[in-house]
Parts: C-alpha cells; sequence; structure tokens
C-alpha cells in the first residue's frame, strides 16, 4: 500500500534530520537511534520540550546541611544531567544519599543547564555563557541566604570542569559596577575535584579530538559538531593559559578514569587520558586514579564502594581546612576594596603595560607562578621576588603573566626598564604621568612631571609611593643585567636599590640574568621541561595548522631544548617562509649563523635575535674574567653536557698559558666557572654524578652552546680543538684503575664529539694515531663496538704509515682489534688479529715479555670459544708459566689465567683439575680483588657438583 503524502513527507523529513541532527540523550539514557529521531520529531511537532529536561537547569540543593559551614557545587558536563549524572543503576544519588552522611556541615548543589551539544550553539560562546550562568545563579542564592563569604568547593565532571575554570576565570576578572559582586566566587573557592576534565591536550591528542571524545559516548558526531569542538580548542587552550595564574590559589584534586568508555558506535575508547585529566607540575594538586569508565567515574552505588570512599575523602579533608584559609582571604579583599574605595585620596592607577614587551604565545609556567604569588603575599612589610636566569629563558614574560593574573590585588602596577640609569629615569618620568592622571590628588604630595629635572621627577614619585596609606603597588624592574655587584666595575652598571622607595611597604620583582642580583625571594628561572609547552610556542609563533602532533616539530622542540626565545625565532622564521620543518632543522644544524642572522627579530623579546642575545653577557664576562670567556670559548670543541675540573686538567701540560692557569687547582676553575653561572649560561649539570675521586660537571643549554661554536668562535680555532682532543684522549683510564668505567663513561660525549671533528676533516689526524686507539678502547668497552672498529682501523691505518706494520704501538691496535672482533663474535678476523700480533710482539719483545703473554692468553680465550680445547690449553699453559715468571703467582694476571684453565678443564670434564685451579685462584686472589674470589667460588662449586649442574 502507498503510504500518504504526509507520511512521505514525514519519512523525508526524518532522513534530513537524521543525517544532520542527530539526537543526543541529556541523561546518556540507552534509547535507540531511530526511536529518539521519532520522539524528537513529535516533540517537535507539538511545539514543547519534555519538561524533565528543562527543569533540570539551575542551582538545586541537595542537601540543606546542618549548621553547614562550606558550599559543595556539582557541575556535570556536555550531554549531562543535574541528578542523572551523579546517579547509579541502583538509584543511589552518592550527592544528595551518601555524602551529607559523611559531611553533615555541607550545603550541597547540583547545577545543571542545557548541555544538548547537536544544537547550533556549539560554540565557545555557549560554554561561555554557562560559566557565566553558574557564577550569576551562585550570587544571587549565596546573597539571598546572606553566605557570600562561605567557602566554595566545586566537583566538576568531564567538560564540566572547563565551564568551572570559565566562571573562574570571569569572577577574578569581575572588579566594578553590575558584576562586581561575581568576583565573590573566585574569592571564596578553596577547592576544586576535576573528575574526567580533559584539560589539555596529551600524549599526541588534539584538544579538541578530546572534545569529540567525551561527546561520542552518547552519540556519533557529525562533521559540523567536529568541526565546532576542534575550533573551540584554540579558545579553550587559551582557557588554559588564563587560568593557570590563578590556579595556585585552589586546592585541586585530578581524578582520571582507569578504563575505556563504550561509544555510541559500538567501539571502546579512553575519553580523557590521564595526560589530559592531569596537569603536569600543578601547585597544591593531587592524582586520583578512579577504577572506573568516564561515565561510571562519578556513580558511587554505596557508601563503601572503594572510589567513593576516596572521593569523600579528599572532600572532607578540603572542607576541614577551607574555613580558615577563605576567611583569611576575605580579610584581605575587604582591605584591598578600602583601599580602592577612598576616593579622597585614592593610589589606584590603571593597569597598563605599555612599557613591557608582551608576547602572544606565554606557555603558562604555573609552578613558578604559584611560587611567585606564595613569596609575594607572605604578610606585611615589602616582598620581593628576583627571576634570575639565561637571557631567552622567559623571565620577562613570566614576570607580565604574574601581573595580568594578579592585577586586581594591587593599586598600581609600575613597568620599569633599568638596563641602565637612562632608562630607567625615562621609565619614571611615565609613571609621573600615568599616577597625575589616574590620582589627581598626588600633586598634593609633590609628584610633577619634567624630563629636564629627571632627579627630581623620581624622588617626587619615590615619596608617593613612600605615603604611608600607599602600600598595596608593585613595581617590575625589567633587564637589570648589568647590576652593580661586587665583581663588575663597569661604570655603566646600575644599583636597583637606589631606585627603591625606602618604605618597608610594596612588592616588587626584577628580572635579571644574574645570579648574583639577590632580592628577596630568589627563584631561578628555567628551560620548558614539558615538549607539549614547547610545541604550542612553535604552533603559535608559525602559524602553522598540525604542528603539536607533526614528530618533525617535536624533534625540533627537542633540538631547541625549552628556551623560548629560540622557539619563538625558529616558529617566527617558519611564519614568513615556506619552508618545512624538517628542512628547518636541517638548516638549523647545517647553517645556524646565517639561519639566525636571516630569522626575523622577535618584538617581544626587545627585538633580539638569538645569536645576539647573550652578547652582553659575554661583554660583561671579558670585562670580568678572561679566563672565563676563554672557558666558554674552548667550550665549544666540547660537548654542552658534563665539564668538569679534572678532564680540562688534562690540557695544561701541552696546552696555552691561561688554560694552565684554569687548572691550578679547583679554587681556580671554581672562580672561572663561577662567573660563567652568573650569567646563566652554565650550570651545575645535575645529571653528572661525579665519581668518588672525581668532581662534579657543569652544563650549557644546547641553544647557547651553538651560540658558543657559530658566534663566539666564527673562525675554527685549531689550537682550542686541539686542547680539547688532547684532554679527552689523556684523561680516558685503563680498565684497571678504579672507577675507570664511570669516567670513561663520562668521557663518551666529549669523545663523540672529537671524533667528529676528524672525520670531518677538520683536524689533521698526523700524530693522533694514539688519541684514535684510546677512542677505540673507550668505545669498546662502553659497548660501542661499530664506533671503536672505525677508530681502532684508522688508528692501525695511521700507526703502520709511521711506524710499519711490525712496531709495538702497531701491535697493540691490532691485539685491541682481536678483542673487539672476539666481542663481536667475528672469531676468525680475531685469530687473525691475535695471531699478527703474537709473531710481532715475540719478534719485538720476545716470548716471556707480558704484552706477548697477554696475547697468548687472548688466543686461548679464543680457542675455548672456538671448540678448539686443547690449543686452548696449551696457550693457557704458556701464558701461565710466563705470568708467574714475569709477576709471580699471586698477581692478578697470574690469576685471571689460573682461573680460565680452571674453566677448560670443568670443559673438557677433567675436574680435579678444575678444583685445583679453581681453589688456588680463591686461595691466592683472597684479598686482592674481592669480586674475583666470589667468582672463583662460585666456579669451584660448580666444579665440585660435576659437568651439567647450575
Amino acid at each position: 500500500m502507498e503510504p500518504s503524502s504526509s507520511h512521505k513527507s514525514l519519512a523525508s523529513r526524518r532522513s534530513l534530520n537524521s543525517a544532520l541532527e542527530p539526537w543526543w540523550p541529556l541523561d546518556g539514557s540507552d534509547q535507540t537511534h531511530s526511536g529518539g529521531i521519532v520522539r524528537t520529531l513529535q516533540a517537535a511537532h507539538r511545539g514543547h520540550r519534555e519538561p524533565s529536561k528543562a527543569s533540570a537547569h539551575g542551582l538545586k540543593v541537595v542537601a540543606e546541611g546542618d549548621q553547614p559551614v562550606v558550599d559543595i557545587i556539582a557541575v556535570h558536563g556536555l550531554n549531562g544531567h543535574r541528578d542523572e549524572t551523579w546517579t547509579a543503576t541502583n538509584g543511589t544519588h552518592w550527592l544528595r544519599d551518601l555524602l551529607p552522611k559523611d559531611i553533615p556541615n555541607a550545603r550541597i548543589f547540583c547545577w545543571g543547564y542545557d548541555a544538548n551539544t547537536h544544537g547550533k550553539r556549539v560554540s565557545h560562546q555557549f560554554l561561555h555563557d554557562h560559566a557565566e550562568q553558574l557564577v550569576s545563579n551562585l550570587c544571587v542564592k549565596r546573597k539571598r541566604t546572606s553566605t557570600m563569604q562561605r567557602p566554595i568547593i566545586f566537583v566538576a565532571h568531564s567538560l564540566g570542569g572547563i565551564i568551572v575554570k570559565g566562571a573562574l576565570i570571569h569572577s577574578d576578572a569581575a572588579r566594578k559596577g553590575a558584576l562586581e559582586e561575581h568576583r565573590s566566587i573566585k574569592t571564596s573557592t578553596y577547592g576544586i575535584m576535576f573528575m574526567g576534565t580533559p584539560h589539555q591536550g596529551g600524549n599526541g591528542l588534539l584538544f579538541g579530538k578530546l572534545l569529540v571524545n567525551a561527546a561520542s559516548v552518547y552519540k556519533a558526531t557529525t562533521s559540523r559538531l567536529l568541526e565546532h569542538l576542534e575550533r573551540d580548542s584554540e579558545w579553550l587552550q587559551q582557557q588554559l593559559g588564563q587560568y593557570g595564574p590563578i590556579s595556585g590559589e585552589f586546592m585541586t584534586k585530578f581524578a582520571y578514569e582507569e578504563y575505556e568508555t563504550p561509544t555510541a558506535l559500538g567501539h571502546s575508547i579512553m575519553v580523557v587520558p590521564k595526560a589530559s585529566a592531569v596537569v603536569p607540575g600543578a601547585p597544591d594538586a593531587e592524582q586520583i586514579m578512579i577504577h572506573a569508565d568516564h561515565k561510571e567515574m562519578v556513580k558511587f552505588k554505596a557508601k563503601k564502594d572503594n572510589d567513593y570512599e576516596k572521593v569523600s575523602d579528599h572532600l572532607i579533608i578540603m572542607v576541614e581546612s577551607a574555613g580558615s584559609v577563605i576567611s583569611l582571604r576575605w580579610e584581605e579583599e575587604v582591605r584591598v576594596n578600602a583601599v580602592r574605595s577612598n576616593p579622597e585620596q585614592s593610589f589606584s592607577v590603571v593597569f597598563s603595560l605599555s612599557e613591557a614587551s608582551e608576547t602572544n604565545h606565554f606557555v603558562a609556567r604555573q609552578a613558578e607562578l604559584a611560587a611567585m604569588h606564595e613569596a609575594l603575599s607572605r604578610g606585611a612589610g615589602r616582598q620581593a621576588v628576583t627571576l634570575h636566569g639565561l637571557g631567552g629563558i622567559g623571565k620577562t614574560q613570566l614576570a607580565i603573566a604574574y601581573t595580568k593574573a594578579h592585577r586586581d590585588d594591587y593599586s598600581a602596577i609600575f613597568w620599569l626598564n633599568i638596563k641602565d640609569e637612562v632608562s630607567v629615569k625615562q621609565s619614571y618620568s611615565r609613571l609621573a604621568e600615568r599616577i597625575l592622571q589616574d590620582c589627581p590628588s598626588a600633586s598634593q604630595l609633590g609628584v610633577f612631571t619634567d624630563d629636564k629635572k629627571q632627579d627630581e621627577v623620581v624622588a617626587a614619585v619615590k615619596r608617593w609611593l613612600e605615603h604611608a596609606k600607599n602600600t598595596q603597588w608593585l613595581m617590575v624592574f625589567d633587564n637589570c643585567d648589568n647590576p652593580k655587584v661586587p665583581g663588575n666595575a663597569d661604570p655603566g652598571a646600575v644599583d636597583v636599590r637606589q631606585f627603591l622607595p625606602k618604605a618597608h611597604h610594596g612588592s616588587v620583582i626584577v628580572t635579571t640574568r644574574s645570579s648574583k642580583v639577590s632580592m628577596g625571594h630568589r627563584m631561578k628561572v628555567g628551560k620548558l621541561e614539558d615538549v607539549r609547552d614547547s610545541l604550542q610556542i612553535l604552533s603559535d609563533a608559525s602559524h602553522r595548522e598540525g604542528v603539536i602532533d607533526d614528530p618533525n616539530a617535536a624533534e625540533l622542540a627537542r633540538e631547541l631544548d625549552g628556551l623560548p626565545l629560540a622557539l619563538a625565532t625558529a616558529g617566527a622564521y617558519l611564519d614568513q617562509v615556506a619552508t618545512s620543518i624538517a628542512d628547518y632543522l636541517c638548516l638549523y644544524r647545517a647553517s645556524w649563523r646565517r639561519l639566525q642572522k636571516m630569522s626575523p627579530k622577535v618584538t617581544t623579546y626587545e627585538d633580539r635575535q638569538l645569536y645576539s642575545t647573550w652578547q652582553l653577557s659575554l661583554d660583561h664576562i671579558k670585562q670580568q674574567s678572561e679566563i672565563s670567556s676563554k672557558l666558554l670559548q674552548l667550550w665549544a670543541y666540547f660537548d654542552n653536557q658534563d665539564l668538569w675540573f679534572e678532564l680540562l686538567r688534562e690540557g695544561r701540560a701541552n696546552g696555552p698559558q691561561w688554560l694552565y692557569q684554569l687548572t691550578e687547582d679547583e679554587l681556580s676553575f671554581n672562580e672561572a666557572v663561577r662567573v660563567l653561572c652568573d650569567y646563566g649560561l652554565i650550570e651545575v649539570d645535575k645529571s653528572s654524578k661525579g665519581t668518588v675521586v672525581e668532581s662534579q660537571g657543569y652544563g650549557m643549554h644546547s641553544c647557547v652552546h651553538a651560540w658558543t661554536v657559530h658566534i663566539v668562535n666564527q673562525e675554527w680555532d685549531s689550537e682550542m680543538a686541539e686542547v680539547a682532543v688532547d684532554c679527552v684522549g689523556r684523561h680516558a683510564p685503563e680498565n684497571d684503575v678504579q672507577h675507570s668505567w664511570l669516567t670513561q663513561r663520562r668521557l663518551l660525549r666529549h669523545l663523540a664529539r672529537c671524533w667528529g671533528f676528524i672525520i670531518n676533516g677538520k683536524m689533521d689526524e698526523y700524530g693522533k694515531d694514539w688519541i684514535l686507539h684510546i677512542f677505540g678502547y673507550v668505545c669498546s668497552n662502553q659497548g660501542r663496538f661499530d664506533e671503536a672498529e672505525k677508530m681502532y682501523v684508522r688508528a692501525l691505518q695511521g700507526y703502520e704509515k709511521a711506524w710499519g706494520p711490525d712496531h709495538t704501538s702497531t701491535l697493540g691496535t691490532v691485539n685491541n682489534l682481536g678483542l673487539l672482533y672476539a666481542d663481536l663474535g667475528r672469531l676468525d678476523e680475531a685469530e687473525k688479529m691475535y695471531v699478527r700480533a703474537l709473531q710481532g710482539y715475540e719478534k719485538a719483545w720476545g716470548p716471556d715479555h707480558t704484552s706477548t703473554l697477554d696475547t697468548v692468553n687472548n688466543l686461548g680465550l679464543l680457542y675455548a670459544d672456538l671448540g678448539r680445547l686443547d690449543e686452548a690449553e696449551k696457550m693457557y699453559v704458556r701464558a701461565l708459566q710466563g705470568y708467574e715468571k714475569a709477576w709471580g703467582p699471586e698477581h692478578t694476571s697470574t690469576l685471571d689465567t689460573v682461573n680460565n684453565l680452571g674453566l677448560l678443564y670443568a670443559d673438557l670434564g677433567r675436574l680435579d683439575e678444575a678444583e685445583k685451579m679453581y681453589v688456588r685462584a680463591l686461595r691466592e686472589g683472597m684479598g686482592t680483588r674481592p669480586y674475583i674470589n666470589a667468582r672463583h667460588g662460585q666456579q669451584l662449586g660448580l666444579a665440585l657438583r660435576g659437568p651439567g649442574t647450575a
């Protein structure tokens, strides 16, 4: 039967809607796709929404509490529901049925909103509106119940955490006008428990994909929704940056799911991986694993549920601590507002960063921002923080981020450039103009402007800052890179103290490259440790898509090693050319100087370029210590990591006079490296652990090392290169030296750099045969067999050319090549080397020389490995007789051969003879080498038990 025209219309309409507007259940209930379409169409036909959904919006009190002292607010995620999100399959709503019994003094809310993502308003405005609405609803409820200053703890599931963060950002920015009350929410918030909230992309996962993952739990996503959510990921990344500076004010718990979640398409996914649910380095934060999937992690059936116990315990602890913390915070808030509200004598100046060079790609250093806030909030009196570190490391940008995050904590924030006295006086003149504009009463206190009387202007502004009621200002002294400190004789050096007000109030931040500046709490600003932060700077600066997931970008980020200026410079170059990131990396390694000079200046770093940014530091170093500047130049010929005193001391004999002075003793060396440390160019290498006989090393950033190679050493310095190679070659210990293996391992990086000079033709190989032999020896001992073979072969070629094939030095390399081939399992080649070495030694030294005997013993080992046991026995017996004659019966070489004979006799089944060898090795070696004795004892036990035992 033909369907009616109305049925045809409905069928056609249903097909269109199913393609473009999939129905997503708000509460996660299991309804069929077709049924959902029918019901949606029926609702649309009736012209109204289901009342149960519409009524689930806004605040709902699920527990009033007994004399409540805290408000707990639960916020669900997109496609969630005010009640059903928190309700288990047995009907238990844990916020209503369980938590009030554990925290009876808490008023508990559930907040709901239109969380449906299939509508047309899936955008950041959609999320932002909800965040503002949450703040508004809370303000109204708390004002009506006279609880505006009651502590708040948020519990947020999934994308509800994004809304909570947005609400706190909005609240933090609210100061004046009709929204001033909104500030109270952030002021009152003590803690947040994020449950499966995607804070950031992680493990190569884009933020937008995480949002789609969260949505796909309920329904397959359309391309339109994917487009919306991925577009919003940019806004959410910006939100993460805005939230970071204030995050340290809250006690934070990051709960993450353990199991994958079934999706509407039938497969399972990890909706929010741990790497995205947990923000690394977040202050006052703790991780919590929930043994459930993304949907079930907020549904608890009973009080004894292990996950409920964890969640409730954390909430109980937060409730116990919230009262005192929030009380102090409100006292400070009231005090600051009182200062601002005094119209007769106001000291408030409009916030401005016109003096600073602000970047658009600062990544949140949350731990550093939190540490700064703590140091500057320690109580009465003046508080100060000194940010010191390498040029280009991001000190200025960190100070900017702090002032933006805490602008409302201060009545005035002043930014001063203190690179020299002229600059700081000009900054003071501009401050005077701002003060007079925003605080007319300041003129009555003597503030004035006059470019011809800058000293008087400075004095007048300082008097205004010293006023007894003007205590809430913050001064940032930026670029204090030439400070007047002991050891700096530069007449242009600036003493920051002479530009500080004398009164003991206010707050001060100083940024400097010098570690000698010590004002208040000193903080060293280091490189970005998380490669994701480096990738974010590259992405923002280059304006290229897909950078975050590009493996070439990740390799470039690792090469630039977390230095913000280097990352911003690379991004600026890539923004202006069509060069691929892979090609840029090749250019960086092959043509560093040309690439840096052709790269655009980074305006947010005061128009500096990577190749010139450390020149100022070098100039100051040369003024203070010529030896320190020479050490910096020499460092280009070593690896950038782990350079230590004993290594450099090896170059004294043949090196220049300055190196002799540098390594005269450890005090001289320490004084030279201290100057370099003062400017942040090097630091103690914490990864290098000195042995008991050698000192700890120093390291420099890879970008600084590239600068020493290409700028400090613009021309190849063959004398410096010879010093480096000589130091490495002479410092390599033989295996019988205590801790030799550790020292050899420390040498490997420097050895590899020197080897590169040789194989690339930068150095004359003539006379380097002994060094190549030593390099091969070290690499062989460290298991770097391929490199060792190349080094030995080149050494052998050099010896044969210089001394002939039968010279003892030549034969030493031949013998070591035999050892190497034996280690590689190339036994035929090993035998040829040993036989050649043996014949040569017998001719040069005679049959009983210890070098001859060493090769005899090596041949015995080789024949044993080849199964030629009779020949092996002859070699061992000959070696033993020779060692006993040359070294005596108790020498370690003698006992090693005794042990080898014991092993051979055991393999031959001649156990009585094996026992005699083992007993002798054990008895005569007592006290000489305990580890050998232990080995002999073990082998003796095996021999006594007979063959085939273990």
